[in-house]
């Protein structure tokens, strides 16, 4: 027995549907299926540029990120480390440097001082500590009519310079203090800012 009777038969009635397509027809069949096949491409190709130009933002802006982090955290631990050494340095070797460039600025302010001088005396006010200091100087320079007289509440970095009617003042206490202060104010802000 055959199964023929299943099946659906195609073979009647082919001849009655021939189609036929004009070489033009053709062409322009194909020129479409090419253009709109370039058209899916091209939008593929440009969906995947911007894609991969995101995503290569993306990881510029993270790495940027990651760099910046990491130099601050680089100079967090400088800062960190140089800041008792910077405070070291202030309290202990910069008062020395300043008692020892005392007797320069003081002979420095004299000379630019020493016109006015020439009738009068000059007089020095200073720490009583500076006194035998300050003599030597002024023997060393051979400077006349200087009289040197000790103020207790005056620092060792301080020195009054009186000359008729001018008057000076050398202040290296307050210069001290004013670094100590900057510097401790410098690092009470890098503080913050990495916090």
């Amino acid at each position: 027995m055959s199964i023929s009777h299943l099946l659906d038969d195609f073979s009647t009635g082919a001849e009655d549907h021939n189609i036929s397509i004009s070489d033009v027809s053709l062409e322009e069949q194909r020129l479409e299926a090419f253009e709109s096949g370039y058209k899916a491409g091209w939008e593929d190709a440009v969906k995947a540029g911007s894609n991969d130009s995101a995503r290569i933002s993306s990881d510029f802006a993270a790495n940027l990120q990651d760099i910046s982090f990491t130099f601050q955290e680089a100079q967090s631990g400088l800062l960190t480390a140089l800041h008792p050494l910077l405070i070291s340095m202030i309290d202990s070797i910069l008062p020395k440097l300043a008692r020892q460039t005392l007797g320069t600025r003081l002979v420095e302010t004299l000379k630019k001082m020493a016109h006015s001088a020439v009738e009068g005396s000059i007089e020095i006010i200073t720490a009583p500590q500076n006194i035998e200091a300050l003599e030597k100087i002024i023997d060393e320079q051979e400077i006349d009519n200087v009289r040197i007289a000790a103020e207790p509440s005056l620092g060792q970095g301080q020195i009054h310079i009186r000359v008729n009617n001018e008057e000076r003042e050398i202040d290296l206490d307050a210069v001290l203090a004013q670094i100590d202060k900057t510097l401790t104010g410098f690092f009470e802000d890098r503080q913050k800012e990495i916090a």
